[in-house]
């Protein structure tokens, strides 16, 4: 059996991550990987840019992405998709509608944070950035570019971190619901995955009999409305976390997947 080497989510610039899709590609072809999948948040504009590096340079790539999705109890989940058809109009219609969502919560985010006397824009963000896809990551390099913290993950601290203050908390973009994300996807003639499911909230205590059966109960949910597969392999999981996964995975015969969650090197 032929072993191939593979990371099925990685970012680039064109959403939360720090490299170039041309960037990317280069990295893990220098890394000997045989497949890998672009899967950036809520959007596809890096996705050509992949393909043609990854023809260049003879590395295969999954045109793919990551949709935040809500379920009918509010839990927010990730749906990776998997070979879709980029030039799907309900696929681009819906990244559009996404990308207003987005723009729109950033406003108010970045008013929020002037009023607490962080002086930023979107405008030398987006300079700064190069595309039109901002989140809360790129504000927060930001902030450290401005001196306004120390370093990136200072911004998410917890205890005090800027994006953990009660108004910037309780500032959420609107997002589809998991039934309408995973027709997407299939709509798309893509394969629609559960992310990182032990980085899942609101489902009970991490690693808890809670937490697991609970996990089970919402993955046959999603499985009735289409899910294809479960990212088993990912950094947030232990070698416990994989097995309780896999079985859950191979209980409702579900595809397994593994990626790294690439972002860059360092932010």
């Amino acid at each position: 059996m032929i072993d191939f080497k593979v990371d099925y989510h990685i970012h680039t610039c064109f959403s939360d991550g720090k490299l170039t899709p041309t960037q990317v590609i280069k990295k893990y072809k220098e890394e000997e990987y045989d497949i890998i999948a672009i899967t950036d948040h809520d959007g596809i504009d890096g996705l050509n840019e992949a393909k043609i590096a990854g023809e260049t340079i003879e590395l295969k790539v999954v045109p793919g992405l990551e949709l935040s999705a809500v379920t009918e109890n509010n839990v927010l989940l990730h749906i990776l998709g998997y070979n879709i058809e980029v030039g799907n109009s309900e696929l681009n219609e819906t990244m559009l509608l996404l990308k207003k969502w987005r723009e729109e919560r950033n406003k108010k985010l970045i008013s929020l944070l002037n009023s607490k006397g962080y002086e930023l824009t979107l405008e030398e963000i987006y300079d700064r950035k190069g595309n039109t896809y901002i989140g809360k990551p790129d504000i927060a390099r930001m902030l450290v570019e401005k001196g306004y913290i120390s370093n990136f993950k200072e911004a998410f601290d917890e205890s005090n971190g800027v994006f953990n203050l009660k108004e910037i908390k309780e500032l959420k973009k609107q997002k589809l619901d998991t039934k309408r994300a995973i027709s997407l996807i299939k709509t798309a003639k893509g394969t629609p995955v559960l992310a990182h499911p032990m980085k899942i909230k609101g489902i009970g205590e991490i690693r808890s009999e809670e937490f697991f059966d609970n996990l089970d109960k919402l993955v046959r949910e999603l499985k009735l409305q289409g899910l294809k597969g479960i990212e088993c392999f990912h950094p947030s999981a232990n070698e416990e976390d994989e097995k309780r996964v896999l079985a859950i995975a191979e209980k409702y015969h579900l595809h397994i997947t593994e990626g790294s969650d690439f972002h860059g090197e360092s932010n």
